[in-house]
């Protein structure tokens, strides 16, 4: 394949040129055009990296399209992978929420152990359009995390982990009355349901969340799985991140523990949709406050596949951030902080994922979508 007419975008500048592509490799970068016949003219559309996804729940939202509503797992995979590819991401770590907890829903034992086995079964006969990985989120202030850890440790496709404790009153919910509002989304508690419930997660934290963590980081050192923080809110959860050998701290919510973590040298993941919204829909720091203060590395579309790309254009017209380096919070950076060096940049020897773009106005939107070489959207 060779394009022609390109506005490329590599990890340092963006010029209009051409790309030669073959047996799923970048070959050739060039500036300027070509006569070559077979070119095809993209005619100044943007030619971008494929995206790198380290954190969805993108699947979650197929599985219960409706409150109540549990969908059949294969038929919801195959719409989110669509959505995925259809997002320009090109490689994807599927976030599945292990732990049992009081309203689990799309989160309970069978439904995320069914998942991960449509996962190995779809990426086994090649029928996702995206490279899938799988992430596990471990809820560790939960009776049978490490079991359902021990369980699904052995995955082909296990590439990510992370550590997180979603009681209330402390990290992203550490403003009780929030957690009660989002939790009441889909229909009202009384003061004495939301008491109880409190109660009842308040006493599953202290009995299981520290030995939870603890056995969770251990697993993942001697397997070596890189390790996520989730949630850092005050200075010392960043210093036991760190003393844990955790990379990745994901959506940190404050400034103080996103600074404390670039001390360190752990990355910090912040959310696609907290960018495009213009602030956190739980009321933590702003992505766009961490970016304009250089504390931000990767990003994430979260619950929104399409927030990714229109999160990185949006770092260069609201952060002033150049696009290549707003790339690379999409692309070269979640790659490689998850271990892949073979894709995350428009360079000659590495993987062709590639997408093709249009700007309507403001807003990017994706044409295509290459895997490999391979188009699959």
């Amino acid at each position: 394949m060779l394009i022609k007419n390109a506005r490329i975008v590599t990890r340092e500048e963006v010029f209009t040129g051409t790309m030669r592509v073959g047996n799923g490799q970048i070959r050739e970068l060039s500036r300027g055009t070509t006569s070559a016949l077979d070119a095809e003219d993209w005619h100044g559309d943007y030619l971008l990296p494929g995206l790198v996804e380290l954190h969805t729940d993108n699947l979650e939202k197929h599985l219960a399209p409706r409150p109540g509503v549990h969908w059949n797992t294969d038929a919801a995979f195959v719409i989110h992978d669509a959505q995925i590819a259809a997002a320009g991401i090109t490689t994807v770590f599927d976030a599945l929420a292990i732990g049992t907890r009081l309203n689990v829903g799309v989160r309970g034992r069978d439904v995320q152990l069914a998942c991960a086995n449509a996962l190995s079964r779809f990426s086994d006969r090649d029928l996702l359009r995206a490279d899938h990985f799988l992430h596990l989120r471990c809820e560790i202030a939960t009776e049978d995390v490490v079991e359902l850890f021990d369980t699904l440790s052995a995955h082909p496709l296990l590439r990510l982990a992370s550590v997180m404790d979603h009681t209330p009153g402390q990290r992203q919910w550490h403003d009780r009355e929030q957690w009660r509002k989002y939790q009441e989304r889909h229909g009202k508690w009384t003061d004495e349901q939301a008491a109880t419930t409190l109660a009842e997660l308040a006493d599953e934290q202290q009995r299981f969340a520290d030995e939870h963590r603890r056995q969770i980081v251990e697993r993942c050192q001697a397997r070596g799985i890189p390790l996520a923080s989730h949630d850092d809110t005050l200075i010392e959860h960043v210093e036991q991140a760190a003393a844990e050998g955790i990379v990745l701290a994901e959506f940190p919510t404050t400034r103080a523990a996103a600074t404390e973590a670039k001390k360190r040298g752990i990355a910090t993941i912040m959310g696609a949709p907290n960018v495009v919204r213009g602030g956190s829909h739980s009321g933590n720091v702003s992505a766009l406050e961490m970016a304009q203060a250089d504390l931000l590395d990767i990003l994430s579309s979260d619950y929104v596949p399409s927030s990714l790309l229109t999160a990185a254009f949006d770092l260069v017209t609201k952060a002033g951030w150049t696009l290549p380096r707003a790339m690379t919070t999409v692309s070269w950076e979640p790659a490689r902080k998850s271990g892949l060096t073979d894709r995350g940049a428009i360079e000659p020897g590495l993987r062709a994922d590639f997408v093709r773009v249009t700007m309507l106005d403001t807003l990017p939107v994706p044409r295509a979508t290459w895997r490999a070489g391979k188009r699959v959207v």
